[in-house]
């Protein structure tokens, strides 16, 4: 099936999203339909794949959550990530900023955008990577999962480390995919202000991964988003 209607997918994801091709096809012409019924859907219909811009092979880091923010104009199709102009600044993505500050030593930003973390190989995935605005989990099982769980299984059996932060139950239930060696599954609970004393709090996904990453001769991540770097960072991330 031709990936023409959906220009923002590298053509580096084509072979992985061949065999789920039909799928995400009736898929997205379902959702076109709902929207045309008058259902306002998260994140606008430039935005649904947006995470594939990244080729498969400059992934190095792979955040899995679990839904677009339901609030309207907030998702741009990547997960946890904000519009820039979005204040304030959702609950999940303050306690994401939180946990990085307790980590690096790096202060809450101004800004939900996280395309910096992108342009760096961080690979924002949601489990459903749309939702009825103002209804959170409500695209669930209309068929995303079998989509991104056969993008999760391509990044898994590559042959190249892969550092893996799985936040949240539907997240979690990825985990026995990842069997490499060279892979660093780091899971905890989600972020969101329900459960993120539950073991979101305290579990170091950001010195983890860059030491991991470090580990493997790879360039660690500047987990900061705006435009200095802290100093407290620069020591974790080189020590």
């Amino acid at each position: 099936m031709s990936f023409s209607l959906w220009p923002d997918i590298d053509p580096s994801w084509y072979p992985v999203l061949e065999p789920v091709a039909a799928q995400l096809h009736h898929l997205m012409e379902q959702l076109q339909a709902r929207r045309n019924d008058g259902e306002r859907i998260e994140p606008q219909p430039e935005h649904v794949l947006r995470v594939f811009r990244m080729p498969l092979d400059q992934v190095k880091v792979l955040i899995v959550g679990q839904d677009p923010y339901p609030t309207p104009g907030h998702a741009v199709g990547l997960s946890f990530a904000l519009d820039p102009s979005v204040r304030p600044i959702a609950r999940s993505l303050t306690n994401i900023f939180l946990e990085r500050r307790d980590d690096l030593g790096i202060e809450p930003a101004d800004s939900g955008d996280l395309s910096s973390w992108e342009a760096q190989g961080v690979f924002l995935l949601n489990r459903a990577l749309t939702v009825t605005a103002h209804d959170a989990g409500s695209h669930r099982k209309i068929g995303w999962e079998l989509i991104t769980e056969a993008v999760v299984r391509a990044l898994a059996e590559r042959d190249a480390p892969l550092a893996v932060l799985l936040w949240g139950g539907q997240a979690r239930t990825l985990a026995p995919l990842f069997r490499a060696p060279n892979t660093l599954v780091v899971e905890s609970a989600h972020p969101s202000p329900l459960s993120a004393r539950r073991g979101f709090f305290g579990s170091k996904p950001f010195s983890r991964t860059n030491a991991f990453l470090s580990g493997h001769g790879l360039a660690p991540i500047n987990w900061a988003t705006e435009t200095q770097q802290s100093s407290a960072e620069q020591q974790v991330l080189f020590d």
